[in-house]
């Protein structure tokens, strides 16, 4: 644990200063437009025409240049609080649980603040709807590097020294991650049609938009780099994704002519985390089973 804490301030700095450029991008990009809320109004000061707050913030704030700063820094507290994400792992679980549950904590509080202070949402049902979302996202992503946790736990405890080597395409290597995936690819989709059944019929806005643009690729990606730097290259991540998204992809089409960019959302940044934390793996010189 001691090697694992002495990156934490300069990740919490990194981490900060990416928050705090991404906050007004996320503006400057479309967010408003895109929910419904308004359009962004450009930070004149100082030469930052680029960046740009929301109008009902700037109002509140006086001015788009305070607005601007105080959107930067609730910016910042997200990112450094993400960065720390690897500090509730713990060798008990007791320990591993109150750090975990300390850290939602603090990233919920953070991503709220943020969301409500900006004014990034408006009413009382989507700062519900964002922070249950961002559970979700937590909980798919901590479970992916769970998984992977408990794999090295595992392989502490095997008694021979000898590698035994891969198996064909890495199917066992990659057997554990399996129910994750059914999990985040099929099983929080058809869950969340619960909800959207209840209201009635329509557009599902939370199994067919939301979910696979806000999540899924997240946690597909987090996950394909958990495997990539334990296990290497394996290919059967991404074709997984692949099979367990088209039974709801093949749905979304079937029934509101959409698009079936459902599959390509979890496979693309799944392939890509998994070549990722493989490449992070043979830089940092570990040895690929």
């Amino acid at each position: 644990m001691k090697g694992e804490k002495r990156p934490f301030p300069l990740r919490v700095v990194l981490g900060g200063l990416l928050g705090a450029v991404v906050a007004p991008l996320v503006v400057c990009y479309g967010w408003g437009s895109w929910i419904g809320i308004g359009e962004g109004v450009p930070v004149g000061a100082f030469g930052l025409s680029f960046l740009m707050v929301f109008r009902s913030m700037a109002s509140a704030f006086g001015s788009a240049e305070v607005a601007a700063v105080v959107q930067s820094l609730l910016g910042a507290l997200l990112g450094g609080v993400v960065t720390v994400a690897t500090l509730p792992f713990a060798e008990d679980g007791k320990t591993l649980v109150r750090r975990s549950l300390f850290h939602f904590l603090a990233t919920q509080g953070a991503f709220l603040l943020l969301i409500l202070v900006c004014r990034w949402v408006d009413g009382w049902w989507l700062p519900l709807l964002y922070s249950a979302l961002l559970t979700l996202l937590y909980l798919l992503i901590w479970l992916g590097r769970w998984t992977g946790w408990y794999l090295e736990v595992v392989e502490l405890r095997e008694l021979l020294g000898l590698d035994p080597g891969p198996t064909p395409l890495k199917w066992r290597e990659t057997l554990p991650y399996l129910p994750l995936v059914l999990l985040m690819c099929l099983g929080v989709p058809l869950a969340l049609r619960v909800p959207e059944y209840m209201l009635g019929k329509g557009f599902p806005a939370l199994s067919g938009v939301y979910y696979p643009i806000l999540v899924l690729p997240v946690v597909s990606l987090c996950v394909g780099v958990s495997l990539g730097k334990r296990r290497g290259v394996c290919p059967l991540y991404p074709a997984a994704c692949l099979l367990c998204c088209l039974p709801m992809t093949c749905w979304l089409v079937g029934a509101f002519s959409t698009p079936p960019y459902y599959c390509l959302l979890s496979v693309i940044p799944a392939l890509l985390g998994n070549l990722g934390g493989w490449l992070w793996r043979r830089r940092k010189g570990g040895k690929m089973p």
